[in-house]
């Protein structure tokens, strides 16, 4: 029996170096400022998208390309890009005709004792990283949403304003 802790692993999860590339990792100060308008709300909601697509090329290029090589495309199952209408693209595990897909399977794998066991402790990396991945890119996308309805919302609350204003006289208005 092979000891499912030993050194040599197919999968190696991202590390801290990967986020650092990205622009603005590790840090949401853009969150907790004085917006000042719609400008500053687009902008953030840019920064927010930017930062998901950034964060899901990651996923992509450095965590998907290692699950689907040797020996992981021996398995029944895969893990996959399941891109969704909103715009974003998240990890998950699937049999390879797509007939099934869902943690499911991955649970059904790790406790299938035809599951080779020194395989286990990289399934199990696999899986915490899909999970917080799929987290990370659903909060921006969120966030970025967030931030686009209150710029839409800041929008009218100045086109109200600004109606209000033109039946001010340029006296009073000025005081």
């Amino acid at each position: 029996m092979s000891d499912p802790n030993r050194d040599t692993r197919y999968f190696r999860p991202l590390q801290q170096t990967a986020f650092m590339k990205l622009e603005h990792a590790g840090s949401q100060k853009g969150l907790l400022k004085p917006f000042k308008g719609k400008g500053d709300l687009e902008d953030w909601a840019s920064q927010c998208f930017a930062l998901r697509d950034e964060l899901i090329d990651v996923a992509q290029r450095q965590v998907l390309q290692q699950a689907v090589g040797y020996p992981f495309h021996l398995l029944p199952i895969e893990l996959a890009q399941q891109t969704t209408g909103a715009g974003t693209a998240f990890l998950r595990w699937r049999k390879h005709d797509r007939s099934a897909m869902g943690v499911a399977l991955w649970q059904e794998l790790i406790a299938n004792t035809g599951t080779p066991v020194n395989l286990l402790a990289d399934l199990h990396a696999i899986e915490l990283q899909r999970i917080t991945l799929n987290m990370q890119i659903s909060l921006l996308h969120t966030l970025g949403r967030q931030a686009r309805g209150c710029a839409s919302k800041a929008a009218a609350a100045e086109d109200a304003y600004l109606r209000r204003l033109k039946f001010i006289p340029p006296a009073v208005r000025d005081r």
